[in-house]
């Protein structure tokens, strides 16, 4: 059985922090922490003890890891996704009590990093010292590149076993699906990724930054079998037409007024003949939650009319999930705080429970 090395869990314990602590603020939600944690751990006291004993029973728990990346550092529009780890969790816990998951813990993130490439020496060496007390430290301290650092050596020591990744903005999905890719090259698997998304996140840089919210499946296309093994679902929000990011990139896409004209069965056999085509052998699921049409899901960055029906895009993740092993998934771009529609807490709770639902179903497929 694959063990959880001390340098593992020395990592582990270093560089992520109790579920629900990643969001670094003073006060602002202390008493939505102390009732996760009195859900978890059955006490509010003491977190960090109990957390770090948990993790001597990951080799043992479920195929699927929630680790959280309470990061909106790499969005641009509307911030608050850095709040998307706590109140998920919380509904996961609250509404699928008998869900399966080993939770991680969460990325520590400074909340103004992104990459540690695009810091200095000395801001990496302050950064060290305010995250490890030790500005010599080899750890990272951005959270994309912590991120990217810990799942490498996770994937390594448990290669069947999956994250399931809480954002945060979509910059995150990038060391998570990066790390999953190449892990699995390795175990000499063919993969692909669904991305269900208003938007392409096809951008090359946005304002001279190349990692970010709309730009960061650009940057694992190249860990990929092939280009078109990204499969994008609900596109409706773009500057260029559909022909353009698939001839310039390769990709395969469905944009969100094609499952109103074609029908939600028809795109479905679409995707399932790209598949087929592909040889894929398992997936990872990305899903930005404006995917879904801001009448359930306006609790975003940025919410778009015309999306997908929270049914159809689940009649689409079961079409898939009954022929493919899904093996990754992440849910991005939550942004509690954060209401377009004026409806304030019943946004809230719309696109909470719609997340919610899509999330389980997909932390229950990589069970199996």
């Amino acid at each position: 059985m694959p063990q959880l090395t001390s340098q593992l869990k020395d990592k582990i314990t270093q560089c992520l922090c109790p579920p629900g602590n990643g969001v670094f603020t003073v006060n602002t939600a202390k008493e939505r922490k102390e009732q996760l944690h009195r859900t978890m751990f059955g006490q509010a006291t003491e977190v960090e003890n109990l957390w770090k004993n948990s993790l001597e029973q990951l080799p043992e728990a479920s195929n699927a890891v929630i680790l959280g990346i309470a990061s909106d550092c790499g969005g641009g529009i509307l911030r608050g996704a850095n709040w998307g780890p706590l109140f998920l969790r919380s509904t996961l816990l609250e509404s699928y009590p008998e869900l399966n998951t080993f939770d991680l813990g969460d990325i520590r993130v400074i909340p103004h990093l992104l990459a540690d490439k695009y810091l200095n020496e000395a801001t990496l060496a302050n950064c060290r010292k305010a995250l490890y007390q030790n500005d010599q430290s080899e750890f990272c301290v951005s959270p994309l590149s912590i991120t990217e650092d810990v799942l490498h050596d996770f994937y390594a020591a448990f290669p069947n076993k999956g994250i399931f990744g809480l954002g945060g903005d979509h910059s995150v999905s990038y060391p998570l699906t990066k790390t999953y890719l190449q892990a699995k090259k390795k175990q000499g698997k063919r993969t692909g990724i669904i991305h269900f998304d208003a938007h392409t996140d096809l951008l090359v840089e946005r304002l001279g930054i190349d990692l970010c919210f709309g730009s960061w499946c650009t940057h694992i296309l190249d860990d990929l079998p092939a280009p078109e093994h990204l499969i994008q679902v609900g596109i409706r929000s773009s500057g260029k037409p559909k022909s353009h990011w698939e001839n310039t990139f390769g990709v395969k896409q469905h944009w969100a007024n094609e499952v109103k004209e074609l029908g939600v069965e028809t795109v479905i056999e679409n995707i399932m003949a790209q598949l087929a085509q592909q040889n894929v052998d398992e997936l990872y699921v990305s899903f930005d939650i404006d995917a879904i049409d801001d009448s359930f899901a306006s609790a975003t960055g940025t919410p778009e009319p015309d999306g997908l029906m929270p049914e159809e895009a689940m009649q689409i993740l079961r079409a898939i999930a009954a022929k493919y092993p899904i093996t990754g998934a992440d849910m991005m771009e939550i942004a509690p705080f954060t209401d377009s529609s004026g409806q304030g807490e019943i946004s809230r709770d719309k696109t909470l429970k719609v997340a919610g639902e899509i999330s389980a179903f997909l932390i229950n497929e990589m069970n199996k």
